[in-house]
């Protein structure tokens, strides 16, 4: 079978080969070197002091999360809203939920889960959001995000009882970091480190997984703002939020009177 994206136009394959480049290039060095909060893999939540309101809600959150988790198989694949996501999941095992992302923000989601996008509504500088299934036996290879300007997110709300076989490993300079989650807990981390996941246990574990601008200098701030903006003109961008507005569309028309 052939990869989702696998028949891009080279200037596709060149763009996003040497974006990556660019990204974790001087411009990532630039960003670390602006940061206002630690560069560490993993942050210190008080570094943020909205997050305890926002982890506060995360009851109701799960409530909504519930709802949709009665009708799973009309939550799309994570490949089959960003086609580059294929590479690190080809199979049916890791879904997304998204409330905002590619530059756009989900009416869907927010009519669905008002109290998940009401707190969603109090992270400053919010990038994305979505929730991130990860069916029983799922293991997510090793893989980097891009840009050090952002800072990422995971609130558990559906956690494995046994945190020995359901982890994320975040690897550095200094050696590997085990992370679990916790049903109601913040995880902050800076994705650029190397990351891997499992959930080898026979239920589900479902986070909100959000990225929201990384506290910086203003010429950091601005450098990052930039350099999201001309991401957002990509194909990268561009074909995952007509995926994600014909999945609503779909998702519309299939409950139209329900």
């Amino acid at each position: 079978m052939r990869a989702p994206g696998a028949n891009k136009p080279r200037s596709y394959q060149f763009a996003r080969k040497f974006g990556k480049k660019l990204f974790r290039g001087v411009l990532f060095d630039y960003l670390a070197d602006a940061s206002r909060v630690p560069t560490t893999p993993v942050l210190d939540g008080g570094h943020f002091p909205w997050a305890e309101e926002v982890r506060a809600r995360w009851p109701k959150m799960r409530d909504e999360l519930d709802r949709l988790l009665e009708h799973r198989s009309r939550i799309p694949r994570f490949q089959d809203i960003s086609p580059d996501q294929y590479k690190i999941s080809p199979d049916d095992q890791w879904r997304t939920f998204v409330f905002h992302g590619f530059g756009h923000s989900s009416e869907l989601a927010c009519e669905l889960c008002p109290e998940t996008a009401a707190a969603l509504a109090m992270v400053p500088k919010l990038e994305s959001a979505f929730f991130s299934i990860l069916a029983p036996g799922k293991h997510v290879p090793r893989h980097r995000g891009v840009t050090k300007g952002m800072v990422r997110c995971h609130l558990g709300l559906k956690v494995p009882d046994d945190p020995d076989h359901c982890f994320m490993n975040l690897e550095s300079e200094n050696g590997t970091e085990r992370c679990q989650w916790r049903e109601g807990g913040l995880l902050f981390f800076d994705d650029t480190f190397k990351h891997e996941v499992w959930n080898d246990t026979d239920e589900e574990r479902v986070v909100l997984l959000f990225d929201f601008e990384r506290p910086m200098s203003w010429g950091g701030r601005m450098l990052s703002r930039t350099m999201m903006l001309a991401l957002r003109q990509t194909a990268y961008f561009k074909d995952a939020l007509r995926n994600q507005r014909a999945w609503e569309r779909r998702y519309r028309a299939e409950t139209a009177g329900s």
